[in-house]
Formats: structure tokens, sequence, C-alpha cells
């Protein structure tokens, strides 16, 4: 199981936001690069992005430091999501070295876009399924709509996603503890692995989701946890391989 450090970029900063509210922000750094070479450090297999400017206008508005970021560590997956609704997008974030795409609110309102993409960028694919209650919601969480996370995980199994990205929102940024219920639901709904996103919060996180990797959890994102000391990047990631 992989822990993935997050940068989530706002106005070309490294913030943290609780439960995905814009104007409740936390500014962790300004130079995200440094950021990203913190987490390299303590031996991250992965890096996890977020364009939030992006998500909610739709198109990618931090793409420079993305590049950057990869430019810097040319061996490192990195995942990117935020504003990717086309395949233009798509092309433009792997060829500047980013490894796999996000699809989050597309992915809700157009599923066929996803099997398109998967079509035409195999194994860089992952969708992002953020939930309240078990419900999707997109537009940066601004919406809720009537569809089934599980379900609609179910419906992307045939088009070769790489992974899903699943997200309570109820627990992001709030460090109240993961909701392993319902992230084991997600990962038993599908045979799409999931990575665990949201309220992450220490040890005993990491120890509960590792508990039931062998279900289909994959990996682990973690924020607030590691920026604000509670959750130790390297230890967890040498707990996980142990």
């Amino acid at each position: 199981m992989l822990i993935i450090p997050a940068i989530d970029l706002k106005d070309g900063q490294c913030v943290r936001l609780r439960q995905g509210l814009m104007d409740d922000s936390t500014v962790f750094s300004d130079d995200p690069v440094a950021m990203a070479a913190q987490w390299v450090e303590q031996g991250c297999r992965r890096l996890h992005l977020v364009d939030l400017n992006g998500a909610f206008e739709g198109k990618p508005v931090n793409g420079e430091v993305v590049a950057a970021i990869a430019k810097a560590y040319p061996e490192l997956p990195i995942q990117i999501g935020g504003g990717i609704r086309s395949a233009e997008i798509i092309e433009a974030y792997l060829n500047a070295g980013v490894s796999y795409v996000i699809i989050g609110t597309k992915a809700v309102k157009e599923p066929s876009f996803v099997t398109e993409m998967c079509k035409a960028f195999p194994g860089h694919v992952i969708v992002g399924l953020d939930a309240k209650d078990g419900l999707v919601a997109t537009d940066g969480w601004a919406e809720v709509s009537d569809v089934k996370a599980t379900e609609l995980a179910k419906r992307f199994e045939a088009d070769g996603v790489e992974s899903i990205v699943y997200t309570d929102i109820a627990r992001d940024g709030m460090m109240q503890g993961v909701n392993v219920e319902q992230t084991l639901a997600m990962a038993r709904a599908s045979s799409i692995p999931v990575i665990a996103s949201g309220g992450i919060t220490n040890m005993d996180d990491i120890r509960a989701l590792k508990a039931v990797a062998d279900q289909g959890v994959c990996g682990a994102i973690t924020g607030r946890a590691i920026y604000e000391g509670t959750l130790k990047m390297g230890e967890a990631q040498q707990y996980c391989d142990a």
C-alpha cells in the first residue's frame, strides 16, 4: 500500500482546505516544488497533486507549477486532478511528465469520456469519486448528485481505469479519521484498485487501511496530517512495506 502525499495548489501556493471549501484554506508553503522535495526525501513513491482553482474553473490554472514538479522529479509517478475535462488537457499533462490524470466531475456527468480517454491514454487514467453519504459530488464538491459512488465504480470496470481515488468529503481535512467502511465498500464494488482519501489523521488510520489492503485498497492519500505532523510520511510507508 502506497502512502501518497497530497499537494493542493491554489493560486500557485500549497494549501489545505477543510471539506473542500475554497474560503477555508490554510497555506502551508508558497514553494510547491520545495514541498515535493520534502516528501521525496522522506521516501514517497507517488505524489498526488490537485489544481484547486482548476477544479472550480473547469480547466487547468496551476499547470506551470505541476510541470515544474514533474521536471524536478522525472522518475517520480505523479497524479494530477482538478479541471481535467478534455483530451488536450490530458495530453499536455502527460507530455509535461505527469504519470496519471484524475478525471472527477466529467466522469460523473459524462462516463463515456472515461471510456474514450482510457482507450486514448491506456494506463494513465484514474477516476476520482468524491462522495458525501455514499453519493457522488462534483464541481469542486459544490454539487451532490443522486448517483451512488459504488454504482459508478462498476460502470468503469471494463474501461481499464488505473485506480479510483475515493474521497469521503465529510472527513476531508477534518482530521477525524478515515472512513474505512465506505472505502472498503468501494473496493469491493469493482475490481479497480482503490486509493483512500479524506480524514487520514495518524498511524491508526494507516493500520486500519493496511488491514484491508488485500481487498483492493492500494494506497492512501494524506495531506493535513503530514503537514501538521500527526502522521510521519516515511514511518507510515515503512509500516506498509513491512
